[in-house]
Formats: C-alpha cells, sequence, structure tokens
C-alpha cells in the first residue's frame, strides 16, 4: 500500500504553524507527526495539502492509496487496523476522518460519498488541533517517542562528571556532548540526540528531548516537558515548550508554554508570559474564526511561526501569536497578534517587505548550509498576499 498523510478540514486552526508546512511535518514529542508514522508503518510517505505547498511536497499516488489523517498521532492499535483497511473503506473516530483506502483515480472524489464503506473505530485516538496542543501533549509524546526509538537499544555512555537522577531512563545517541550539567530523570524520560551538545552548568528535569546537533549553552535551565528540536541553540530558562528545528533562543530569558517554528531568533532577554495575573483561562488568536478563542488552559504562552525574530528585552503577553517572517523590538508588549511580515513593536507595526524578508530567510538558511529555494520562495510569496488582510500599517 502507498500511504498518503493528509490535511483535514481544520489545518488553518494549527496556523501560524502550517503557513510553511503540512500538518503531519509538526514536530510534538520527539519526532514529527511523519516520521512517527514512517516508523510505524516502516514505509516513506507523501502529502495531501494545500495547493501552494504542493511544489515542495507532492503527493505519491499508486493503484492503492491508504490516506491518513496527517494530524492523528499513530499508535500500535491504530497502525494494526490501517494496515488491514480495505478498497472503500473510511474510518471515522467521532466525526473525525482517520483514514480511507482510495485508488489513484478515484482521490478527486469526497471520501464520505456514498459508495464507501464508513467504520467508526472503536479505540481512541490523539489528535493536535490547535496550536497549544503540541505543549499540552508533549509530556505523552515523549514518552511514546522516546520507547519508540530506543526500544531494544543501547545508550552511549553518559560522562562521569554530570550529577545524575534516574539513569536508566536517560538515552544517550552517538557523538552526544554532556558534561558538568544535572539531569533528573525520575519524572520523564531524557533523550540527547547525535552530535546534541549540553555545555557545562545545565539543569535539565525530564521529560525532556533534544535532537541531532542541537545545543544547550552554560547554564539553560530546562523543566519538561520540553523539547529542543535539531540544530536549535537554546539558552535561559524553559518550560514546557517545543522548538520545531533550526531556531535559536541563544541567551538569557524565559519561555514556557510555547511553541516556537523553524529559523526563529529570540534576541537576548525575550521574555514570555504564560500565566494572567487573574488566573483566568488564555484566550489565544484563531485564523479560521479571525478572533481570539479560549484555550480552557491556565497556562499558554507564545506561539511563533518560522522565520520571525524578536530584538533584545522583547517582552509578550500571555498567549501570543506571532506569524511568519515578522519583526518585533523596542519597549513594551506588542499586542497579543502579531500578524505574518510584520515589522515593530508596542508602538505599532508597518509590512515588512517581501523582498528583503526572502533576502534575509536566504541568509539565515545559508548560515547552516541550507540553500532556500524557489519553492519556499514561491510558498513565502503566497502568505505574504493570503495574509494581507490582517495586517494594519
Amino acid at each position: 500500500m502507498n500511504f498518503i498523510l493528509f490535511d483535514d478540514a481544520r489545518r488553518n486552526d494549527l496556523l501560524p504553524l502550517t503557513f510553511l508546512r503540512p500538518v503531519c511535518d509538526i514536530r510534538v514529542g520527539i519526532l514529527t507527526i511523519r516520521e512517527k508514522w514512517e516508523r510505524y508503518l516502516q514505509s516513506p510517505t507523501s502529502s495531501l495539502t494545500e495547493p501552494y505547498l504542493s511544489k515542495k511536497y507532492p503527493i505519491v499516488t499508486e493503484e492503492n492509496n491508504v490516506l491518513i489523517n496527517g494530524a492523528i498521532i499513530p499508535n500500535d492499535e491504530l497502525v494494526a487496523r490501517i494496515m488491514k483497511i480495505q478498497p472503500g473503506q473510511v474510518f471515522i473516530k467521532d466525526e473525525v476522518l482517520v483514514a480511507y483506502h482510495i485508488t489513484a483515480e478515484e482521490l478527486d472524489k469526497n471520501p464520505k460519498s456514498a459508495d464507501m464503506e464508513e467504520i467508526e473505530l472503536d479505540i481512541p485516538i490523539m489528535k493536535i488541533t490547535f496550536p497549544w496542543d503540541i505543549f499540552s501533549m508533549n509530556d505523552v509524546l515523549i514518552l511514546l517517542d522516546y520507547s519508540l526509538l530506543t526500544k531494544g537499544r543501547k545508550s552511549h555512555p553518559l560522562s562521569s562528571t554530570n550529577h545524575v537522577r534516574g539513569s536508566e531512563n536517560i538515552f544517550i545517541e552517538e557523538g552526544a556532548i554532556v558534561e558538568f550539567s544535572t539531569i533528573n530523570a525520575l519524572n520523564g524520560p531524557v533523550y540527547i540526540g547525535k552530535n546534541a551538545e549540553i555545555m557545562e552548568g545545565c539543569l535539565i528535569r525530564g521529560p525532556f528531548a533534544m535532537l541531532d546537533q542541537a545545543v544547550l549553552k552554560m547554564g539553560t535551565k530546562i523543566y519538561g516537558a520540553t523539547t529542543i528540536g535539531p540544530f536549535c541553540k537554546v539558552a535561559g530558562e524553559i518550560n514546557n515548550s517545543v522548538f520545531f528545528a533550526y531556531s535559536n533562543k541563544a541567551h538569557d530569558g524565559y519561555l514556557g508554554n510555547s511553541v516556537i517554528a523553524e529559523w526563529c531568533n529570540l534576541g537576548a532577554a525575550t521574555n514570555n508570559s504564560n500565566l494572567k495575573n487573574t488566573y483566568d483561562p488564555v484566550r489565544v488568536w484563531n485564523y479560521t474564526d479571525h478572533t481570539f478563542v479560549n484555550t480552557g488552559l491556565q497556562f499558554c504562552g507564545l506561539i511563533m511561526g518560522d522565520h520571525s525574530k524578536t530584538a533584545i528585552g522583547t517582552m509578550f503577553n500571555t498567549g501570543t501569536v506571532v506569524g511568519i517572517s515578522s519583526n518585533i523590538f523596542g519597549a513594551g508588549f506588542p499586542r497579543s497578534f502579531v500578524p505574518s511580515f510584520s515589522w515593530g513593536g508596542a508602538g505599532g507595526f508597518q509590512t515588512y517587505d517581501l523582498v528583503k524578508a526572502i533576502k534575509v530567510a536566504g541568509r539565515v538558511m545559508k548560515r547552516r548550509n541550507i540553500d532556500i529555494s524557489p519553492e519556499d520562495e514561491e510558498i513565502l510569496n503566497e502568505v505574504f498576499y493570503v495574509t494581507f488582510p490582517f495586517r494594519r500599517d
């Protein structure tokens, strides 16, 4: 069978994190959702996503295709059911389309049409619906991914210079450097990726994961459940937050209950609030409803889209959402929703010139030996115009 991960009708609820990627390429736990599925299925996947993303993330079809909701987290029982799905069958769970088996010729048809057999699954599913689900579910998913990645394998040794509790819950990949730090894995596992580095004086409380070639700078304080994606550099105090990849928070400052996408940079002493003074549930901007919605959470910090940056001393209110390619600076707190391609701060915003934004993105990526592609530029161009109504110069 050929496996395709599709974006369902709720993908816009995950903006700004899905402006530049299919839903399945969100990182939660240790792995992205796509990486989880490919490990469980023992097969590559492609994507059925928005047309403007399809050149970078093309769909691959064969005669027999199983389409799986890219926001759903795999597990053994669900994968076993999907491996037995028959042509013409649709799996549903609580009105959520989970998976369907269809021929290449039928892909353009409605999968819930009358000629398809709907089957209501009798097993629980986990699904990412809103950005705050990412840090809310991160503790459970770090544990599941840790088991998936380490089963039957032996950890590389941890240097004796470290102070460790719960060593049986710590896994170190090849080439990782960890010296003169304190790691407490009694409350959750700690996973250190290939060639990652934890510098001297770091304090880490699991569950925690850092991926390949990520760096914790000296004296960093980590509270679980936190994930630092590949090639990220992080410092300061971090609590229950997820960095996708290639983003930096390389200086002191607090980040809590937050999600940071790729190619972001948080300047020195950038801080966010994650709890309202009134202790009320936090409201967060929603791109589907074009208004602030109630998360039901008492703790919710910063949601930041790709390529956005802050200057030194930037302050964020509880539940702030920042779009892609925005630059935030100046004294005071910017408003709690910063549209994509914004330039400014509490004193007001102007539109960030698209040509300049693409040039800067290219320079940033080049520092990591990655060339910005024509497809990347086309996607940024599309998002610039799609998000025009949100900007008020």
